[in-house]
């Protein structure tokens, strides 16, 4: 999504840094590999995470039956449920795949690669008009109807908030660690303090997303909405209020400052911070509706985090050797170079 709003907005800043997003949607194939076993583990009901798959619950005959349930049968049915997923995992995967082949062809023209641009511009625009909608649609799919009696209108750009959250910081930490190490030697104060203002810019827009649904619900206390943050602050008191400490407070306190986002050490804390908070809030969202009140953080969940973490970083690091760090064929090279804010 990073690398398609650049194209598509023409934008000079990123292109000095422009391989590590790129490199980051390698993981992309792996991720969805692993979110479809998920899913079509559920359909054969080999997990039970989506309590609206069990057998006879939309059947009126059936003693489970959930009439709630069922008249979301349309849109809840475990074919197009699968059909869907798999439509969201092949058209991210092949766009990214395409962004990246564009990127690194531009490389081996003669034009300073604006033949790869421009066909890059096309797969950007309409592949960033089908993420608005599947990226909503995913949210939904693999998240909220978790909790299946429960919706909220702004879940799909709640979802869309913390995935851009993260997204920029892991750019930025990616980023910050190439430069230290000497790979990439034209990034300078200017690219990370605007890394650095998406950073901040999305914590907040995050906040205002989280605390618009909260205080909505909250404040109609409509019994079959409002159960959702109930269940979260009486049975996971410290981890619903600290994500909301971690992802907003400390955040905004440390990226508030101008001065601060030209602090590796200040900028690189406040992304780490950023990480842990939203790993929380993904937590929250989850494990409630998953185990209850029986939750906990134990070897199963570090072993888990340290598996995706570790794979993530092996993917994003092995491909960073198999292209030249410089995209020498973007025509917006130079112009990234000598790009310096005006502070």
């Amino acid at each position: 999504v990073f690398v398609a709003i650049q194209y598509v907005a023409e934008a000079g800043w990123s292109t000095v840094f422009k391989r590590v997003p790129e490199a980051m949607m390698a993981f992309l194939p792996y991720a969805g590999i692993i979110m479809l076993f998920i899913v079509i583990a559920a359909v054969m009901h080999w997990n039970h995470i989506y309590h609206w798959l069990e057998p006879g619950i939309m059947d009126p005959n059936e003693p489970n039956y959930d009439k709630i349930i069922a008249g979301k049968e349309p849109y809840l049915n475990a074919p197009f449920f699968l059909i869907r997923s798999i439509v969201y995992v092949i058209i991210w995967i092949y766009c990214a795949r395409k962004l990246r082949q564009l990127s690194i062809k531009g490389d081996l023209e003669g034009d300073i690669g604006e033949r790869s641009f421009f066909k890059g511009l096309r797969v950007s625009g309409w592949f960033l008009v089908f993420f608005a909608v599947s990226s909503c649609t995913a949210a939904w799919d693999w998240i909220m109807s978790i909790d299946t009696h429960w919706f909220s209108t702004l879940f799909g750009w709640y979802i869309f908030s913390e995935w851009a959250t993260i997204g920029f910081t892991t750019i930025l930490l990616i980023a910050l660690f190439l430069q230290k190490t000497g790979y990439l030697p034209e990034l300078n104060d200017s690219h990370i303090h605007d890394l650095g203002k998406f950073m901040f810019g999305f914590s907040v827009f995050w906040t205002y997303l989280w605390f618009s649904q909260f205080m909505l619900i909250w404040y109609a206390n409509i019994p079959e909405e409002v159960v959702y943050f109930i269940t979260r602050m009486d049975d996971y008191t410290i981890p619903f209020w600290g994500m909301v400490v971690i992802n907003f407070i400390l955040p905004f306190l440390i990226l508030v400052s101008s001065n601060f986002k030209r602090v590796y050490w200040i900028i690189t804390m406040a992304g780490i911070i950023i990480l842990v908070g939203h790993y929380i809030d993904v937590y929250n969202m989850i494990m409630p509706s998953a185990v209850g009140d029986k939750w906990g953080f134990g070897i199963p969940e570090l072993a888990s985090l340290m598996f995706f973490a570790g794979l993530f970083i092996f993917i994003v690091f092995s491909t960073l050797t198999k292209a030249p760090l410089e995209a020498k064929g973007d025509p917006f090279n130079e112009e990234s170079k000598k790009f310096v804010y005006p502070f």
